[in-house]
């Protein structure tokens, strides 16, 4: 529910950690997914967090927070929180996008990921992990998983799409894409309405 609101304001909720994106990524599916993007504040660490208060300078670390950005790309909201309430968030992404005077630029949809589409990862591969995690933190459980490690008949499909034995690997719509950051940028923008 929290999501669609979210998706219908001509807001960015952010959430800003000096922690990085790795480690995001984990959080994230640790949680089942997030809903809007955590930003890594990592070097020079905390500096985004210090320019909006809320770099907590005698631990070294930034306090929880969410930042929300109007559609004319000003930072409208900053809040310490404790415990993130979504319809909290929700609630303050609305009332900015109410009060925007501004002219909203076009924007394009969010795409979807094509049917069908396959992912071909490995055990212990740190590469295939971090695809894992953007599978679950953009909740596509539409996207297939197929583990060579586990089956070789899926070995022997994936080197028939690719000439070779390499993973992680993602299948889509008939393209082919190998390297980890190549596929969880694909997902992340065909795929997120952020």
């Amino acid at each position: 529910m929290q999501l669609k609101r979210l998706e219908r304001a001509n807001t960015q909720a952010l959430a800003i950690s000096i922690d990085s994106a790795p480690v995001h990524a984990n959080f994230g599916s640790s949680l089942g997914g997030i809903s809007y993007p955590m930003l890594a504040d990592f070097h020079p660490k905390g500096a985004l967090a210090q320019s909006l208060g809320v770099y907590k300078e005698e631990f070294g670390i930034a306090d929880r927070a969410t930042v929300i950005v109007d559609a004319g790309g000003v930072v409208r909201h900053v809040s310490s929180i404790g415990q993130r309430d979504m319809d909290v968030v929700a609630k303050n992404c609305e009332d900015i996008d109410a009060a925007y005077s501004g002219t909203l630029a076009e924007t394009q949809a969010a795409g979807s990921l094509p049917e069908n589409s396959v992912v071909y990862v490995r055990n212990n591969c740190g590469a295939s992990r971090a695809v894992l995690l953007a599978r679950d933190n953009l909740h596509l459980s539409s996207l297939q998983v197929r583990n060579v490690s586990d089956n070789p008949d899926m070995l022997a499909e994936l080197k028939e799409h690719t000439g070779a034995e390499t993973a992680p690997v993602l299948v889509a719509d008939g393209k082919v894409l190998a390297e980890s950051a190549k596929i969880v940028g694909y997902l992340a923008s065909t795929c997120s309405s952020l």
